[in-house]
């Protein structure tokens, strides 16, 4: 297992900036492909942006654009800078581990950190 720890998270106003960070110890986790879900209350926890080792990145739809994932192998911290934040953004941001490999789940969890996005 991987243990991560979450930070960076806050309350801002519609239209800031928030940038979360995922730090990893434990195990070697630069081959990992790594994740940020989000979690709104009364609601279920989705995925919102992924990263290969080799840098490749995915977006959900909602965050295409305004998210950017980053990861620094050497400093083993995983990112997501947030831009032009709505308020439809508010939730519990979780970081996660996976190994490689298809179907491989996302096993390693952090505890998450609050994003509040006011209106």
């Amino acid at each position: 297992q991987v243990q991560l720890v979450e930070s960076g998270g806050g309350l801002v106003q519609a239209g800031g900036s928030l940038n979360l960070s995922c730090a990893a110890s434990g195990r070697t986790f630069s081959s990992d492909v790594m994740g940020w879900f989000r979690q709104a209350p009364g609601k279920g926890r989705n995925l919102v942006a992924t990263i290969t080792s080799d840098g490749n990145t995915g977006y959900s739809d909602s965050v295409k654009g305004r998210f950017t994932i980053s990861r620094d192998n050497a400093k083993r911290t995983v990112y997501l800078q947030m831009n032009s934040l709505k308020p439809e953004d508010t939730a519990v941001y979780y970081c996660a581990a996976r190994r490689v490999g298809a179907g491989a789940p996302f096993s390693s969890w952090g505890q998450g950190t609050q994003v509040t996005v006011s209106a």
